[in-house]
């Protein structure tokens, strides 16, 4: 039976706290610089993980909420902010699909490196977009899928390879529509380089020896083309690295 999401992420909780791409990243920091630029009364942070965005947006608003499935993510990320001496967010224990707060509760909402776990992506727009007030601003961040169709199946089989609760990454064309046909204005969409480091990617998860030359293996054998537009690098051990891209998509609510 495939691992969900709630104890993928019950198991590996503390990993995802110390995870330079989820702790750190060009992504965080341009959100922090368009959220400075409003003036945001209230915030929710939609599948919290190790709580990284609402560490770094409590300071612009006093009313902020760190949302998540896993009850042992939401215990970690209280600890890692309490430390930073952040004790002001509020943690509950919800799925993105179904939040249970009232209509235009909040006047920004953040989604990051969460989105490619849910099984009702259009549920969870339809969702963030009830809880944001009018002119209220989302921000989506996820890794997402190159638009050619064997690079993406190729890139969604790795990933699901690597984490059973992966459901699939979606190409930014996808995500426009997906985000408009819920009601959204799409403002801007910025794109990263996400570089993936094969050992700490694959640690993250506790992966054994043999799982990770497996899964080398099954990346080696990829067809040139598909390993050139990953930018999968190898070296005597095997693969060493790839590269994959994200997103930062801002909408409104219209």
């Amino acid at each position: 039976m495939e691992k969900s999401s709630k104890e993928q992420f019950g198991a590996y909780a503390e990993a995802y706290v110390t995870s330079n791409l989820h702790a750190k990243g060009k992504d965080l920091a341009v959100l922090e610089h368009l959220v400075k630029e409003g003036d945001a009364q209230s915030i929710i942070d939609i599948a919290t993980g190790g709580g990284h965005v609402a560490k770094k947006l409590a300071a612009y608003t006093k009313d902020i909420v760190a949302v998540d499935l896993t009850p042992e993510m939401l215990s970690v990320a209280k600890k890692h902010l309490s430390d930073a001496g952040i004790d002001h967010v509020q943690y509950v224990e919800a799925a993105a699909e179904n939040l249970p707060f009232e209509d235009e509760r909040f006047d920004l909402a953040v989604n990051r490196i969460a989105a490619h776990h849910f099984m009702n992506v259009p549920k969870f727009l339809d969702e963030t977009y009830r809880i944001l007030s009018k002119e209220g601003r989302f921000f989506l961040l996820d890794n997402v899928a190159l638009e050619d169709d064997g690079v993406d199946s190729a890139y969604n089989q790795l990933e699901k390879k690597r984490d059973a609760s992966h459901i699939r990454a979606y190409k930014k064309s996808e995500w426009l529509q997906m985000v408009e046909e819920a009601g959204f204005t799409v403002k801007r969409m910025h794109t990263f380089e996400k570089p993936f480091l094969f050992q700490d990617w694959t640690d993250r998860v506790q992966f054994t020896t043999t799982q990770k030359q497996e899964l080398s293996q099954w990346m080696s054998q990829l067809p040139a083309s598909v390993k050139a537009a990953l930018f999968i690098k190898e070296d005597h051990t095997g693969v060493h690295s790839f590269m994959g891209q994200s997103i930062l998509l801002e909408a409104i609510k219209a």
